[in-house]
């Protein structure tokens, strides 16, 4: 009896040594509402961790809403939000606001919030016990912010995946040709300037412009009927990323706009389980 009890203490001592750092450690899961990430009152973010996460393996979806960069919430991502829980619940998911482009928070300050909140995420890794591997979701507004975030900004978090709900691509090309009379003005009061006034700040704002053979893998999902963003913005995308070699896939649903739900949502949520099982790993 005592040579037995030996021989379990010895192979408990075992596998307590093999134990690797960032194996799961907290069994519980952990809902904190509007964390901040920096010193304005729309700097703030809800935050979903899953139970038993782990350093090493608890993957992270970031989100970003849309509004048209001046307005909008987190809270618009809330149905969203629910779909992911429940298909990816081993993830962790942040859900984010940033600085509405109004007067004295113009563009560029969304960019820089995305990318502020990105980097306090990812320095967060051992306090949360999440890992690197970050998703960015993003929708019209918000896709635009995913994929300048994922392209321009992945110097110290490189995005395993961007997922793009119908987000403007090339702002130059948005203003020239608007698909719509609003998307101007829009633009001009979001920017401060014109694409001739400013052509500088339209080009560092616009994703195509930083896309590389190197980019992370992309999904696009966009309206055929869209008449705020063109289903254009994302055939521009599509070529560029076809053009370096980007992994990536675009689905084009004919017959919705600016946004839909029932079944053709349920089925973009089938496609970015897929794609996320696939290419998150």
């Amino acid at each position: 009896m005592r040579t037995s009890l030996l021989s379990l203490l010895i192979l408990v001592a075992i596998l307590l040594s093999c134990k690797k750092d960032g194996d799961p450690v907290e069994d519980k899961s952990i809902t904190m509402f509007n964390v901040s990430y920096g010193g304005n009152a729309q700097q703030r973010m809800d935050v979903y961790l899953p139970g038993n996460r782990s350093s090493t393996t608890t993957k992270v979806i970031i989100m970003i809403h849309g509004g048209g960069w001046n307005t909008g919430d987190k809270s618009d991502f809330n149905e969203y939000v629910d779909s992911l829980k429940k298909r990816e619940p081993a993830y962790a998911i942040f859900n984010l606001n940033y600085r509405l482009a109004k007067t004295p928070n113009l563009f560029p300050a969304q960019e820089q919030d995305i990318k502020a909140a990105v980097e306090f995420i990812y320095n967060k890794r051992s306090e949360y016990l999440i890992s690197d591997k970050f998703v960015l979701i993003g929708a019209s507004a918000g896709a635009h912010l995913a994929l300048l975030q994922g392209y321009k900004h992945s110097t110290q978090v490189k995005p395993k995946a961007i997922i793009d709900f119908f987000g403007p691509t090339d702002l130059i090309e948005l203003y020239n040709n608007p698909s719509n009379p609003l998307v101007q003005p829009l633009l001009v009061a979001v920017t401060g300037a014109t694409p001739s006034l400013n052509n500088s700040l339209y080009f560092q704002s616009s994703p195509i412009n930083f896309i590389s053979s190197q980019s992370p893998p992309t999904m696009i999902l966009h309206g055929g009927t869209d008449i705020i963003v063109p289903l254009s913005q994302s055939d521009l995308l599509n070529g560029r990323l076809i053009s370096v070699g980007v992994t990536h896939q675009y689905i084009s649903y004919p017959a919705e706009g600016h946004g839909w739900v029932g079944a053709n949502l349920t089925d973009s949520f089938d496609k970015i389980q897929s794609f996320l099982a696939i290419y998150v790993n």
